[in-house]
């Protein structure tokens, strides 16, 4: 991977991934890049929650010009395949080149190519003495993955420039000015176990193999939901089979759409193999639904030890009915701009803990008052079946300037460079920009990257020829502005 140009970044993106940072373990990620800053003698700071910043002289002649800043996180989303072992808080991520030499990829795990690579081509930008470059900043945030916690943290002072490029998006050849806000909802439902019945026997039922990715970027790909499949399946077995649920959990992320979910069962001995035949049915009526969307979709039963207790019913039907009832996937799209996302929903996680069922989504919209509506709908689903329902971690959209200063040179640098009109779009992710900007009002934004394929996924993997691409264009904005 490392002989890949530009040599420099994959370098960098090496020394990356060999430290684990999954989003919570920031420690380690923080030290490193506050570490390299110093050891290239620049002025290096770190603020109370981990976030860095490096700041490098302007090149001779362009000391008053304004400052721009580079901008990227240094958490990366941690998942895997269920038959790969690997633990993210300590072993560095398995990156190789693939066979056809275009693109890089992680051995059954994310890559962290979201947003290494953007955090590693400014690490190269800072060690380069040939880069000519208005006052520069390298700006690295925490925990963006989770919740956005080091662009929240931000305070006024810590960064010096006026213009901001995000290097965190994920198609080449695209400038981002706006981005959706979000909100994370949390619904809990509370239980007292009850007995399992004399006779009643224990199934473990897993939904593996769907592709998943991240919860913006790909929500319009119409891509499987593990836990909404999971949830057709017990609604039918409960009806047809008497089943009976004792556990269920699935997803692990909230910005990354469900790959599996699985859930323990009890029904009577002799509904054994009848269930089994809904099994297979209903793994065949997921395959044929998503041909060609997915490709390794498998639904599985098998007998587990016995249990001696389960949900009561009321709680357990309950439960069922809203996740049916929650919406998943695209709510509405941009009238002007109908390839373009406007609101959606993920239905992210269920974990049963402690006597408890939590489910988490994460509603995406770039309308405020559509966000609004649709977590008044998710809302209501969760209620009235009973559950605790809260809000958290709201953070604003981006609102697009398409008449910004900053866009008209970045795409005319860009087509000097490589002979396109760049598309300028917005994006149904959410980016820090939003925060950022809400912290330092009159900031000139634009984000950018290379392409990224499936990122929050074990597919992640990064198209080698556009990172270099990506620097290029890095450098001939920097001597440009």
């Amino acid at each position: 991977m490392t002989n890949q140009e530009p040599k420099q970044v994959w370098k960098h993106f090496h020394e990356l991934n060999l430290i684990p940072r999954p989003s919570g373990q920031k420690e380690a990620v923080s030290q490193f890049l506050a570490d390299y800053g110093r050891s290239l003698g620049l002025e290096t700071h770190v603020d109370a929650i981990g976030n860095v910043v490096i700041r490098k002289p302007a090149t001779p002649g362009l000391e008053n010009h304004p400052g721009v800043i580079l901008q990227g996180h240094m958490d990366m989303v941690p998942q895997k395949n269920s038959d790969v072992n690997f633990d993210f808080a300590k072993d560095p991520i398995r990156a190789y080149v693939e066979d056809n030499k275009e693109w890089v990829t992680a051995d059954g795990t994310t890559l962290g190519a979201d947003n290494g690579i953007g955090v590693a081509v400014a690490m190269a930008i800072l060690a380069d003495k040939n880069v000519v470059h208005p006052p520069l900043e390298a700006f690295f945030t925490v925990d963006e993955e989770t919740g956005m916690y080091g662009a929240f943290a931000l305070k006024a002072g810590f960064l010096q420039g006026k213009t901001l490029l995000n290097l965190d998006s994920e198609t080449e050849g695209e400038l981002y000015v706006g981005c959706a806000g979000g909100v994370d909802t949390q619904a809990t439902f509370d239980f007292t176990p009850v007995d399992v019945e004399k006779g009643d026997i224990a199934l473990r039922i897993d939904l593996k193999g769907c592709k998943g990715g991240h919860s913006g970027c790909d929500i319009h790909m119409q891509r499987a939901n593990a836990i909404k499949l999971l949830f057709r399946f017990l609604k039918d077995a409960v009806a047809t089979c008497g089943a009976r649920l004792v556990s269920v959990d699935g997803g692990s992320l909230r910005n990354a759409i469900p790959r599996e979910a699985s859930a323990v069962i009890t029904v009577p001995a002799d509904w054994k193999e009848d269930l089994q035949t809904i099994v297979d049915e209903y793994e065949d009526t997921f395959i044929r639904e998503f041909d060609g969307v997915e490709d390794n979709i498998s639904l599985t039963m098998t007998e587990v030890k016995r249990v001696r207790k389960q949900m009561p019913e009321d709680v357990q039907d309950f439960l069922i009915h809203a996740i049916t009832l929650c919406p998943h996937g695209v709510y509405r799209r941009i009238d002007a701009m109908p390839d373009i996302v406007e609101t959606s929903n993920n239905l992210a996680i269920i974990q049963t803990k402690n006597k408890k069922v939590n489910v988490y989504c994460l509603t995406r919209s770039s309308v405020e008052s559509r966000k609004e509506e649709l977590k008044q709908i998710i809302q209501s689903a969760f209620a009235m079946a009973g559950a605790k329902v809260r809000f958290s971690g709201a953070y604003p959209g981006w609102k697009p300037n398409f008449k910004s200063p900053l866009l008209a040179t970045m795409k005319e640098v860009y087509k000097n460079e490589f002979g396109t009109e760049p598309r300028v779009v917005t994006i149904h992710a959410g980016l820090e920009c939003g925060i950022i900007g809400r912290n330092y009002p009159g900031m000139q934004m634009i984000s950018f990257g290379p392409t990224i394929e499936h990122p929050h996924s074990p597919e992640e993997r990064v198209n080698i020829a556009t990172v270099q691409k990506l620097y290029q264009y890095v450098l001939a904005t920097l001597k440009a502005l």
